[in-house]
């Protein structure tokens, strides 16, 4: 019996023995919880401004220029500074923004264009982050732990990402939206001296300054990769066309369960967080492209699934199903970057990862949103997760090498572990 639970529970090798990601493991836990609250008080703050739902969805519009310019950015910027440097200036810059959305909300009328600016900042900030620390994983994580690692990641912000919406639904129809920024602007100081314990993270690279070449030519190799080009592909067009969340509030009032908003939020998640628990099965898998195409095609048949029913209780199954699907995909998804990037590209790559996972669902909201307001909001929810199914499984064709991966046998993964054989892995 023990044996069986060992093959199905996560690895918990990286947070034994490297003490960095240690570190980062308990830093996003905590800013993961805290950010949740703010992403669900954001929305239902705007629903309660204007009732409109293309007025909730336009927050991915809003998210999405400074997410591309900076997604870039900072991943030619990961490679060049101290990594280190980059994740606490970041972090600082969300604490002063997160202030800033208590103070608006603590007005006699809280203002609408601070909301859209602040998300438009977060965006900027998490694109200069994200990089930096996808990339430090990447490097300090032994090269034979990077599934694990990445399961242990998700873990850590799928718990947060079940707690945090559904305390934030709790907290703001009982004591209002300052409440859940308060509880924000409170996660920072347990945050930041994290990750002031981190170790240095020099570049790989000799230092210059970030520039247009550097991008340039991390966005070259990704496209001479067919591989990184398809799992990039097969999210983004999961998330385009299957990503309602921007649509929730008016869903819980449609089906009569305006009390279930924050168990819809926290169920996706917790989808995930179920598969994460158990992915011990994942770090024996080889076939990771397969992971990431049968994943996608399960986060749009659920979504799907849950946009043709009206009782609520349903739809949280499908929304759970949804999530399990998304983790699977992402499993894989992060273990072949990981494991074929090459570190001196590492944080530029990181730059386009972060685009490929976070600008998918901006613009699924704003799909989501316009077409709710053109076609009402079930047809947008069930119309776009078929379309994502019909729109993955023609990226699988297209893309023969995704579905061929084998971990064994890619040059560039064997590649890749020669290289971080040779590199020294921050245990301790």
């Amino acid at each position: 019996m023990i044996g069986k639970l060992r093959a199905i529970l996560p690895d918990l090798t990286p947070l034994r023995v490297v003490r960095d990601f240690r570190l980062l493991w308990f830093e996003s836990f905590v800013m993961g919880f805290a950010a949740s609250m703010a992403l669900i008080a954001m929305p239902l703050q705007i629903k309660e401004l204007t009732g409109s739902p293309v007025a909730v969805g336009l927050i991915g519009a809003v998210e999405l220029v400074p997410l591309l310019v900076f997604g870039l950015y900072g991943g030619a910027l990961a490679d060049a500074v101290d990594r280190r440097k980059i994740i606490l200036f970041t972090e600082a810059g969300f604490g002063v923004l997160a202030v800033a959305l208590l103070v608006n909300s603590l007005l006699p009328q809280p203002l609408l264009w601070p909301l859209y600016l602040i998300a438009g900042l977060v965006s900027a900030l998490s694109g200069l982050q994200q990089p930096a620390l996808q990339s430090l994983i990447a490097r300090i994580v032994p090269h034979d732990r990077l599934t694990a690692a990445s399961a242990l990641t998700f873990i850590s912000s799928q718990c947060a990402s079940v707690g945090g919406p559904a305390l934030a639904g709790v907290v703001v129809a009982f004591a209002g939206t300052p409440s859940a920024y308060a509880l924000t602007v409170a996660a920072f100081p347990v945050a930041i001296p994290l990750c002031l314990k981190l170790a240095p993270a020099p570049p790989a690279r000799e230092t210059r300054r970030p520039s247009l070449r550097d991008v340039v030519e991390g966005v070259r190799y990704a496209g001479s990769r067919p591989l990184l080009i398809g799992t990039y592909a097969v999210d983004v067009a999961a998330m385009l066309f299957a990503y309602p969340v921007a649509v929730f509030p008016f869903l819980a009032e449609e089906v009569g369960a305006p009390w279930a908003l924050g168990l819809m939020y926290g169920a996706i998640p917790l989808g995930a967080m179920i598969v994460s628990v158990t992915s011990g099965w994942a770090g024996r898998t080889r076939r990771h492209g397969r992971m990431v195409v049968l994943g996608a095609v399960g986060w749009c048949l659920a979504m799907t699934a849950a946009g043709l029913t009206s009782h609520i209780w349903l739809i949280l199954v499908f929304l759970t199903l949804a999530g399990a699907g998304d983790m699977i995909s992402g499993l894989g998804r992060n273990t072949i970057w990981d494991q074929t990037v090459p570190d001196e590209l590492r944080g530029r790559l990181a730059g386009l990862e972060v685009l490929s996972y976070t600008c998918g669902p901006q613009l699924g909201m704003v799909r989501a949103g316009t077409m709710a307001g053109l076609t009402g909001i079930r047809p947008a929810i069930w119309g776009g997760g078929a379309a994502g199914v019909v729109a993955v499984g023609l990226l699988a064709l297209a893309l023969p090498r995704l579905m061929t991966y084998d971990a064994a046998t890619d040059e560039d993964a064997l590649a890749r572990k020669a290289q971080k054989e040779a590199m020294p892995t921050g245990d301790g």
